[in-house]
């Protein structure tokens, strides 16, 4: 059989140009894929970017939340601090308030030969024991009077003459 030599050179042709056409649709697909998956990745992309906005907002609100909440139980304890602050306080006045009355009477040359028990409460001073005559009863309550922080006086002394 013999083929011409001009049928030869058209299949030929047609092989290199229908080559061609398949080559330039491989690419053109290729390239639309490529651009498919690149506008698939930007999205992606877009979505975490957006989804990590969002967590850092949560983030920060929660943050705030906590901020609040943490300032509020430190003015708690500032105010319960104060309140037990103010309770001792009044515990270290009373002891305070029974140290100088005791002093002042121990040291007062009027109240010589006296036996004389100092107890504050509420900084309210009572005075209990023996005294060598009258004067040292008043003597003793006035002393206690005079003292800072009393605020009253409960005389139980009693005159015990020698």
């Amino acid at each position: 059989m013999s083929v011409s030599k001009d049928l030869m050179t058209a299949v030929l042709v047609g092989l290199a140009f229908g080559g061609q056409a398949c080559t330039d649709r491989a690419v053109n697909e290729t390239k639309e894929k490529a651009g498919a998956a690149l506008d698939a990745t930007r999205a992606g992309a877009d979505r975490a970017i957006d989804a990590t906005k969002r967590a850092g907002d949560a983030t920060a609100d929660a943050a705030q939340r906590t901020a609040g909440t943490a300032k509020a139980m430190a003015g708690d304890v500032v105010q319960q601090g104060g309140t037990l602050a103010s309770a001792t306080g009044g515990v270290v006045a009373d002891d305070w308030i029974t140290t100088r009355v005791d002093a002042k009477v121990s040291d007062d040359t009027m109240l010589e030969g006296s036996d004389i028990t100092v107890d504050t409460r509420d900084q309210v001073v009572t005075l209990w024991g023996t005294v060598p005559f009258p004067a040292a009863r008043a003597r003793a309550a006035a002393i206690a009077r005079g003292t800072e922080g009393v605020s009253a006086v409960v005389n139980q002394l009693v005159v015990k003459e020698p």
